[in-house]
This record gives C-alpha cells, sequence and structure tokens, in this order.
C-alpha cells in the first residue's frame, strides 16, 4: 500500500508502496480514512522533534479496522476508529491516576525521550528497509499498524475528515478548556495562536459560558475565523499593543484564562503576560525539542498565577470522544470551517506547504482521494 515517507528532513515526501507488517500481539491493521496534516509536522519534516527518517509521519488519524493480532479485545474488524497520538493502557500509574495523557506506553519505553517517541517498525519500504511510525500512528498512509491501546471505537455518522480531528486539535482544544483549566462561565479567556488547535479552544471557552472571549493572532483569516466561532475580540499583535487591549477588556486586570497554542518559545512569556494574578495560564505548544523558555520569576511566585501543561487535553478518551461527538452532530461545534483544504496522499508536500505558511488552518490529508 502507499505511504508518504519522509525519507530525508526538509525534502519532498516520497511516495512509496511499502508492504505493512501483519497485526502482531496486540496489535490492528487499520484503513486509514483520513488524517489531519498539523503543524507539529511542519517542525518533524524539519527534524525538529527528533523523528529518525525513513518514518510515516501523521501522529492523528481515524479509519477502519481491517485485520486483528493475537490478544486484541478492545477493537474488531470493521471498527470505525479514532488514533490519537496517545494511547490508553490502563494499567501503568499514570492511567491509574487519571492521567492517561502521560501513559506509560508512550513515555516510559526504551528509546523514549521528551523528543523522541520510540520508533516502531511498521512496514518494509520497496527495498526491503523498516519503516517507523512517528508517534505510533503513521497516519499519512493508505494503513497504519498500530496498537489496540491507541484505538477507540466511535459510533457516529459523521465524515472521516470530521472525525480525524478528533484525535489532535479537537480532543487537545476541548479538553483543555474543559478538563484541565476548568473555564467557569463568565470568565474572560485569551487564545495566543487561532490556529488548529486555537480555533477549538476559541469554541470551547465559548461552549462553556465565557463571556469574554480575546484571540491574538497575525493572520487575519484566522482572526475572522475565530470571530465567527465564537472570539468575542480579535487582536493583530502586528498593528495593536495586545496587552493593553487586554487589559482595557477585563477590567485593567488581565484574564482569568490564558491559553497559548501558538508553539514558538517567545509564545510563553507573552502569554503569561496577558493573565491576572492568581489566574490561570495553559501551555499546550512546542515548536522545538529541547527548547527553553525564561518567564518572570515573580509573575508565577508572588503573583501567583496557575501555570498548567496540557497534553492531549487529559482526554479520557472512551468518556469523551462520544461527548465531543454529540457536540458536533449538534451544531454546537463547528468542524466544517476549521478545515482549509482536503488533500490526495500524494497531495502531501502542498499540504505540508500550506501548514508552513499559515495558509491552512487545518488540511486534511484522505488517502483514497
Amino acid at each position: 500500500m502507499r505511504a508518504a515517507v519522509l525519507r530525508r528532513f526538509n525534502e519532498p515526501f516520497s511516495i512509496d508502496e511499502v508492504t505493512f507488517l501483519e497485526p502482531a500481539q496486540g496489535r490492528v491493521l487499520v484503513r486509514t480514512g483520513a488524517s489531519p496534516f498539523c503543524s507539529t509536522d511542519v517542525t518533524n519534516w524539519r527534524g525538529e522533534l527528533g523523528k529518525v527518517p525513513p518514518t510515516i509521519l501523521g501522529h492523528a488519524s481515524m479509519g477502519v479496522v481491517e485485520a486483528v493480532g493475537p490478544g486484541v479485545t478492545r477493537v474488531k474488524v470493521g471498527d470505525r476508529v479514532i488514533a490519537p497520538g496517545t494511547p490508553e493502557c490502563g494499567v501503568c500509574f499514570y492511567c491509574g491516576i487519571g492521567r492517561p495523557d502521560q501513559c506509560s506506553e508512550l513515555f516510559d519505553r526504551p528509546g523514549v525521550s521528551a523528543t523522541s517517541d520510540g520508533y516502531l517498525h511498521v512496514a518494509d519500504g520497496p527495498d526491503g528497509e523498516p519503516i517507523t511510525a512517528a508517534g505510533k500512528v503513521g497516519g499519512y498512509a493508505e494503513f497504519m499498524n498500530m496498537s489496540e491501546t491507541q484505538l477507540f471505537p466511535i459510533e457516529s455518522d459523521l465524515p472521516d475528515d470530521y472525525l480525524s480531528m478528533m484525535g489532535c486539535g479537537i480532543t487537545t482544544g476541548l479538553g483543555a478548556v474543559i478538563n484541565v483549566a476548568e473555564v467557569k462561565a463568565g470568565e474572560s479567556v485569551v487564545v495566543v495562536g487561532l490556529g488548529h488547535l486555537g480555533q477549538w479552544v476559541v469554541q470551547a471557552a465559548r461552549l462553556v459560558g465565557a463571556t469574554t472571549i480575546i484571540g491574538i493572532d497575525p493572520v487575519a483569516s484566522r482572526r475572522e475565523l475565530a470571530g465567527s466561532l465564537g472570539a468575542t475580540h480579535v487582536v493583530d499583535p502586528a498593528s495593536e499593543d495586545a496587552l493593553s487591549v487586554v487589559r482595557s477588556l477585563t477590567g485593567g486586570r488581565g484574564a482569568d484564562q490564558v491559553f497559548e497554542t501558538a508553539g514558538p518559545q517567545d509564545a510563553v512569556p507573552e502569554a503569561l503576560s496577558y493573565g491576572r494574578r492568581a489566574g490561570t495560564v495553559s501551555f499546550m505548544g512546542v515548536k522545538r525539542g529541547g527548547s527553553t523558555v525564561t518567564v518572570p520569576q515573580a509573575a508565577i511566585s508572588v503573583e501567583g498565577r496557575r501555570i498548567l501543561g496540557v497534553q492531549n487535553g487529559n482526554v479520557h478518551f472512551r468518556r469523551d470522544l462520544p461527548r465531543y461527538a454529540r457536540l458536533i452532530e449538534q451544531g454546537k461545534l463547528q468542524a466544517e470551517p476549521i478545515i482549509t483544504t482536503r488533500y490526495p496522499l500524494d497531495g502531501i508536500d502542498a499540504a505540508l506547504a500550506a501548514s508552513r505558511d499559515l495558509t491552512d488552518v487545518c488540511g486534511i490529508i484522505v488517502p483514497s482521494r
């Protein structure tokens, strides 16, 4: 089957005929339905998050179960499944304390570090070389060879491209607002960065009843989209003093809740500055593995801000996926406006360019197109 293989950093993807391995113990072969092209994979393409070619990128996807290996009990052939970048083994320390976003199956295996996900051989290339799956998913291919702990059945009539965003943007954005920061009705919210993730944070903030939702982004089309999805105010940081605007809209204090969804290092102290004393600031972006940030110490200690890190929205997939799907089915959340372009597999370089150049909010790879 075909896969878009990253063979060298900063070069076009190679669309190869590869042979996927038969599913081994606890593993599942999934026919890919759709995969969002995430900005994280622009960073992966540049070689800045520890990936090792040849590999198949795409750390979130959805599809239909094609075959199962020995011992698989969570899914069966024919199931429609979500394939996020985070597994839920259900037995490790972190799953046991209610933090499946930190599941040991992802973070505590040999070869795993903050910048490397431990590469799994999932297919053989045309010359027999082993091909790995980045993020243990490898969604930019016609098939995926995955662990059953990273697949979640879903019963929904939503189209494949909508459901594909459940593995990353939807769950992370909604989970950040609802599960992690626990935004309350009447609070003020600032969203720094209005890409795929930021648009879902805006929608989640509106959903829970935030009364002032301020989106900050230099791209006019993204500000316009955020305004249509629930932002009450949008700010162009290139032409306005964003800090002055935020304070003018929040009684001079700063926002109750701030979400950094942009990724660059300098977005971290920027986001911190928009929050009020004793407020909450949630950090969600990473642009480069191993990067560090510097923030004012007093803003954290003396001024009592609550600083939260968000990994996949601390979502419990079996609990949260049906809820989020229903919200879209009922029209309470909008998926279609966030999808900028749908690409066939051999259009992946165009998807990369549109993500890198901020032309797309979210491009979707549909291998069967």
